[in-house]
């Protein structure tokens, strides 16, 4: 039986609620708004599948990348819509192509986020883009499994958690399974988003969001939500909701020590914004984005090799100084339990006492002063 003695123990990827053959364990809200399990001992039958599938019980060995590359996707409209190089459409469209499902996360119709797949390349639109929220994976793992014993290939793609996970409940490997996971700072709140967009508006006038809108830039770190009487726009350092995450105040628990870095998550493929792309291969950086691709496998690098995408053999060591979150988990910054106590007492409102950090603000000043000398 599972059991959670710290909320630090659970990622909350789901997977014990998706391997349980007698549907004791349900996926609860606790009082920060992030799932965690329960489970109905009266239905319990202490099989133990559920431990054999946590990530946080069951972690995977250290793993480097093979080849690592910097890669755009020639299609700029696409790029726009991505948050960094739009190299995840290049592989979700090849999939499809060979008759696969490609499974990511999306708003539904509440605007929450939730893992789904797309079986044409209309659909996957949804998946493009951030969203920092935490998915509720709901029964993606049972539906992936379906599809690959009946021969169809599937893509699948999340957090490094949740790859880990599927795996996991996988319990043995397929050929026609692609894992692809992005680099992680952490996970905010699904309960936290949920009150922040209720206070802008009601969520049936709301029309777009872009957390990564790059009207202004790939650097310009801007959130756009648009309803259908008003809109906003800000820069992340400006955005409350945002600067919460930043602070890594409004993080799970399970994201300071996170159980899937530095490769062991078990993916094919690695996917990021390249942060430093102007430093290592300044011509491949133009400002509307640029993805970072780890092929951890063979069969990861077979595929990256296939695809029509604008891309430059890169060096690991040199990259992971600008994307430390590959390997090492975010620092939980002393005040994080007061920012909680006070989300208890005063709800959303808690957000309007947060300020940017003085450091942040003065990287923005220098990034300002390089870009006006270059």
């Amino acid at each position: 039986m599972i059991r959670i003695v710290s909320d630090y123990d659970c990622c909350g990827c789901g997977a014990c609620k998706q391997i349980c053959p007698h549907s004791a364990i349900e996926l609860v809200p606790n009082s920060q708004g992030f799932l965690f399990p329960q489970v109905n001992i009266d239905i319990c039958i202490n099989c133990s599948l559920c431990e054999r599938v946590c990530p946080v019980l069951n972690p995977n060995q250290e793993n480097r990348p093979l080849k690592v590359y910097a890669a755009i996707n020639p299609n700029d409209d696409i790029r726009m819509q991505s948050s960094s190089g739009g190299i995840f459409t290049s592989l979700a469209e090849k999939i499809i192509d060979e008759g696969g499902v490609v499974f990511g996360a999306r708003f539904n119709e509440n605007w929450e986020v939730v893992h789904d797949y797309a079986e044409t390349k209309d659909g996957l639109a949804p998946f493009r883009g951030s969203k920092y929220v935490q998915s509720d994976i709901n029964s993606s793992y049972i539906k992936a499994e379906q599809f690959l014993k009946r021969g169809r290939k599937v893509l699948f793609s999340g957090t490094p958690c949740q790859i880990a996970a599927l795996n996991l409940f996988l319990r043995k490997p397929y050929d026609g399974l692609t894992t692809v996971d992005v680099v992680c700072h952490g996970v905010p709140s699904p309960g936290l988003w949920k009150d922040y967009l209720y206070k802008f508006a009601p969520v049936s006038e709301i029309t777009n969001i872009k957390m990564r809108d790059k009207s202004e830039g790939w650097r310009s770190n801007r959130i756009t939500i648009e309803g259908k009487n008003k809109t906003l726009s800000e820069m992340a350092a400006d955005n409350k909701y945002l600067l919460a995450f930043s602070q890594n105040l409004s993080l799970r628990s399970s994201c300071f020590k996170c159980p899937a870095k530095k490769g062991k998550s078990g993916s094919d493929i690695t996917l990021a914004d390249y942060w430093g792309i102007e430093n290592l291969i300044p011509h491949m950086d133009d400002n509307r984005g640029t993805s970072f691709i780890c092929a951890n496998t063979n069969k990861g690098v077979e595929l990256i090799s296939e695809l029509a995408v604008n891309r430059v053999a890169s060096d690991y060591e040199a990259s992971v100084p600008y994307n430390i979150s590959i390997e090492q988990s975010t620092k939980e910054p002393v005040s994080r339990s007061s920012f909680w106590q006070k989300y208890s007492e005063k709800g959303i409102g808690v957000l309007s006492e947060l300020k940017p950090y003085k450091t942040n603000i003065m990287k923005r000043f220098i990034r300002v002063i390089i870009r006006i000398f270059k």
